[in-house]
């Protein structure tokens, strides 16, 4: 398994910008723009990270203090592909150029990410967003950053050519309101249920409990009714990964979201049927009721 860290920064959001991605001393690469946001520096930052690794057969784990990045890549997309990208108000996706050339690159990749917490000492991610710094603060004052030694023979190809229509939040950090006042509501919830059953979330306790409500209860195909506690408490031997699609996602009040999913796992077929309720500052799951397809 190959671990990189991934990072962007932005002195003026928008302003000088940079980005960088950090694996060890002999494989790392860096850029940016004279003028860019933050996260237009974290989408490029592992963009550029999944060019290079393009042809490397090993799992790709890369550590990221961005949820805005981690939720563009592992939640969002399929919403905003099958709207044209575009927002349920009809308004263009931000920083589309970056993402369609994501969507592209995460096609087939093994491609695991996980968030860690900015500016707490974590040393690959502290390396990462040094080099990002360094790359922005170069673009001020009007030189090109060091661009590193990039992936083995990898080619390089540099950040893409985008400009931002306007300020950007910059959202490294798990704290404040969640989701951002930009992204549909159809979209992160969908995305969530995408989430509620990924592997790696679902042997996760604390990720796993997070999509939780705390009142949440399931009628499993089997008859049985599970809690989140019941749930959480065999969260370790849930079966493997699933294959989710979903069939869609109904707004049935300003709080509550039906999301209805064909999920294939294990050789069964399941239909669900997912309530989501707004918990302060974000989703979770509140009730869920399968049966056998």
């Amino acid at each position: 398994m190959i671990t990189a860290s991934s990072d962007g920064s932005s002195l003026s959001n928008p302003g000088p910008s940079g980005w960088a991605w950090y694996v060890d001393e002999d494989r790392w690469a860096a850029g940016g723009w004279r003028r860019g946001t933050n996260n237009m520096g974290e989408l490029m930052s592992v963009l550029d990270l999944l060019r290079q690794t393009r042809g490397v057969a090993e799992e790709l784990r890369v550590l990221c203090d961005s949820q805005y990045a981690i939720r563009c890549c592992t939640e969002w997309l399929p919403g905003w592909k099958r709207r044209g990208w575009r927002k349920s108000d009809g308004n263009p996706v931000l920083n589309q150029d970056l993402l369609k050339e994501l969507d592209r690159e995460l096609q087939g990749r093994d491609v695991r990410f996980e968030w860690v917490k900015g500016h707490a000492g974590h040393p690959l991610n502290e390396k990462a967003d040094a080099l990002a710094r360094a790359a922005a603060a170069a673009y001020q004052r009007g030189v090109v950053p060091d661009e590193g030694p990039g992936f083995g023979d990898a080619p390089r190809l540099g950040s893409l050519a985008v400009t931002p229509s306007r300020p950007e939040p910059d959202l490294f950090s798990a704290g404040g309101a969640w989701p951002p006042a930009e992204e549909p509501v159809d979209v992160v919830v969908e995305g969530l249920e995408r989430r509620l059953w990924a592997d790696d979330v679902r042997l996760d306790r604390d990720a796993y409990g997070e999509l939780l409500h705390p009142d949440y209860v399931a009628f499993e195909a089997s008859g049985q009714i599970r809690t989140r506690g019941s749930l959480l408490a065999r969260a370790a031997v849930l079966e493997g990964a699933a294959e989710v699609d979903v069939l869609g996602v109904d707004r049935l009040a300003a709080d509550v979201v039906l999301v209805r999913s064909r999920v294939r796992r294990e050789g069964e077929q399941l239909l669900c049927s997912t309530l989501w309720q707004r918990d302060g500052d974000r989703w979770r799951a509140r009730f869920q009721q399968k049966t056998i397809a």
